[in-house]
């Protein structure tokens, strides 16, 4: 690797085998994360909490697997890239597209406000993740397969001992319709820039959605990152909800008792911090991304 970069100079060139030792180096860190859990998916095998990343952010694992190495960074011999969106050939390889940066402008300036409105309050630790029990209030219908920890009755009753705080229009959405009035604001999509704080663990898993929607602006290296603290948040998300996942092995955080509660406000804390620093990130690289954008030539 050599030279300086930018998105519109495109200086750092990679040899074959520099990208592709990058390239298998990355797809060995993925396997490390969550490689059975691949496997078993390609088996038909499902999994009520990784499969959420997938399902509801309308992902794939390729979206993960997949080595990208950034829009200041040329490829050498890699036309394999072509065939992918945003990539086009030029300066002796393959590169990012300036006019594939120029057609997502918008989405860079709407993933930014909205990540700097969420960085500009402070986080609020106090909902317990109840939003997964009040999406099965007062109902038969689960929306796992897995049976309630505590029974219908008992479920029903934790949510009637405890304030509904929930502060993310895309969990809130689903709450049965006794929850919802109980939470102590009507949360609307509208109001969503005004809505998000940096303590909620779904704000933390949206990350992971910023980054690889905006692929190929941003590398994979910023997108695993994001994945990964996603996993822990939805982990912490499911750990403390209703349900009984100790046959998948994840020790519940009984949220209905006061020991609960603190390591709940424990755990949550600390995925929130390292979400700040994940989220300034990815916000100052959608920024720079906007300027680079503004300097790019018509008909370059």
């Amino acid at each position: 690797m050599s030279g300086s970069s930018s998105p519109t100079t495109l200086r750092t060139h990679l040899c074959p085998d520099e990208w592709r030792g990058l390239r298998d180096r990355h797809r060995e860190r993925v396997d490390d994360l969550i490689g059975p859990y691949l496997r078993n998916r390609r088996r038909g095998v499902k999994h009520p909490v990784i499969d959420f990343l997938f399902t509801y952010y309308s992902s794939r694992p390729a979206h993960v697997l997949r080595w990208h190495p950034g829009p200041d960074v040329v490829l050498e011999d890699a036309d394999e890239f072509l065939g992918l969106r945003g990539y086009h050939r030029a300066d002796h390889g393959v590169s990012v597209d300036p006019t594939h940066l120029r057609d997502r402008i918008g989405a860079l300036g709407a993933t930014a406000a909205l990540l700097r409105a969420t960085a500009s309050r402070p986080a609020r630790l106090g909902c317990f993740g109840l939003h997964e029990w009040a999406m099965v209030y007062r109902t038969d219908d689960t929306r796992h397969d897995l049976p309630l920890r505590l029974g219908a009755r008992d479920t029903d009753a934790v949510v009637d001992s405890m304030s509904l705080r929930c502060t993310h229009f895309d969990a809130f959405r689903f709450f049965t319709p006794d929850a919802r009035p109980r939470n102590e604001t009507v949360l609307t999509r509208d109001d969503q820039m005004a809505d998000e704080q940096p303590g909620c663990l779904h704000a933390t898993m949206d990350l992971y959605r910023a980054c690889f929607s905006l692929t190929p602006l941003i590398d994979s290296d910023l997108t695993l990152r994001a994945f990964a603290l996603a996993l822990r948040a939805r982990e912490l998300d499911m750990r403390a909800g209703p349900y009984d996942l100790s046959d998948l092995g994840y020790p519940a955080v009984a949220i209905e008792t006061p020991t609960g509660r603190a390591r709940y406000v424990r755990e949550q804390s600390l995925i929130a911090d390292d979400g700040a620093d994940l989220r300034e990130e990815v916000a100052r690289r959608c920024e720079h991304l906007l300027r680079a954008a503004g300097s790019i030539e018509v008909g370059t």
